[in-house]
């Protein structure tokens, strides 16, 4: 894994999920003093990704692919992952 983990994660997204859309915010800064936060950051992140992959998937299946995915980001420091994922339909 080389450069942010931000970038890291959008990438390891976008070539997994192929999504129409995703947002990937880190809200370290959010979490400053908590358990899991670091002083560099890169521990909480917030995700919005739209994709046809969790199309007759649950809620609980998108979320553990998502989580499948991210599963290195989790070894390295990744500490907290708020997922909203959602199919083309759903978005709109």
């Amino acid at each position: 894994m080389t450069g942010t983990l931000k970038d890291w994660i959008a990438e390891r997204l976008e070539a997994e999920l192929a999504p129409t859309a995703l947002d990937v915010t880190d809200e370290s800064h959010l979490h400053a003093g908590h358990s899991g936060a670091r002083p560099e950051g890169e521990t909480h992140f917030r995700l919005d990704v739209v994709s046809a992959a969790f199309e007759g998937k649950s809620r609980v299946e998108r979320h553990r692919i998502v989580n499948g995915l991210l599963d290195e980001a989790f070894k390295r420091g990744l500490h907290a992952l708020a997922v909203r994922a959602r199919t083309p339909g759903e978005a709109g």
